[in-house]
């Protein structure tokens, strides 16, 4: 397996598990819910970073940078950050469903980890996985003590693609991860970085009611049983786990 150096940024919607505890019945609402909201935010990475793969409610993208190449992470964020508050908005403005699983969209957010390291790519069956110690290191971010709700948290050498009035705003996170040196991890308030979008534009009865038919037509298999909800989606702590697993085999 070649190896390269990479940038490594997953994208973990927070609230997530609070918001799947919903009623049975509502729950296949709130798997399309996610489902969209993590559909904006792939299509917002496409072009600059390939998606990797889904891991629960989160996902994991790369770009490969070229010696002595970077990206500006920030912006990344800040760009993937801006289409997943437009559609969060889209979801909660054309709501015509009064269940759980819909109306408590508002209450997701979402947050950044960032690496740069290297990384080899794996073959297992149909699936192309990364594989190496900095993979593991970027999972190991998520569990962190920053003070918000929506944020970026990378290394330092994920933040030398930023612009520098950027890396003014970063702040030290005095935490230790294994597998990095102390106090070398920053973070940024997303909020401080791009406001959230406004639409521009209400909402209408017809709007409403195709938004409707298109979420109800979307949770059908569910709702027939010919899919389970939450089938596909697995949860970060498990992911990590796997992820731990591979490094010691």
């Amino acid at each position: 397996m070649a190896i390269q150096r990479a940038l490594l940024l997953i994208a973990d919607i927070g609230g997530y598990t609070k918001f799947m505890k919903v009623h049975r019945i509502n729950l296949a609402h709130a798997q399309v819910v996610v489902g969209r909201l993590l559909e904006a935010v792939i299509d917002a990475g496409r072009g600059r970073l390939k998606l990797n793969k889904l891991e629960g409610d989160a996902a994991l993208f790369w770009a490969p940078l070229k010696a002595g190449g970077s990206l500006d992470v920030v912006d990344l964020a800040a760009h993937i950050h801006s289409a997943f508050c437009t559609r969060r908005s889209e979801l909660n403005i054309d709501r015509l469903c009064s269940c759980d699983g819909c109306v408590q969209v508002a209450d997701l957010k979402l947050k950044f980890v960032a690496h740069v390291g290297e990384v080899a790519q794996q073959k297992v069956k149909r699936w192309t996985e990364l594989a190496g110690v900095d993979v593991i290191v970027v999972h190991r971010l998520l569990k962190n003590g920053v003070p918000l709700a929506e944020y970026v948290l990378a290394t330092e050498p994920a933040l030398d693609g930023a612009r520098p009035e950027v890396r003014a705003l970063a702040v030290r996170l005095e935490e230790r991860f294994e597998g990095l040196e102390d106090g070398d991890t920053f973070y940024l308030d997303l909020h401080a970085l791009e406001p959230p979008p406004a639409l521009g534009r209400g909402t209408t009865w017809w709007r409403r009611l195709w938004s409707w038919v298109r979420l109800t037509w979307r949770a059908l298999p569910y709702m027939l049983g010919l899919r389970t909800p939450c089938d596909g989606f697995r949860n970060m702590d498990t992911a990590r786990a796997e992820v731990e697993g591979a490094r010691h085999d």
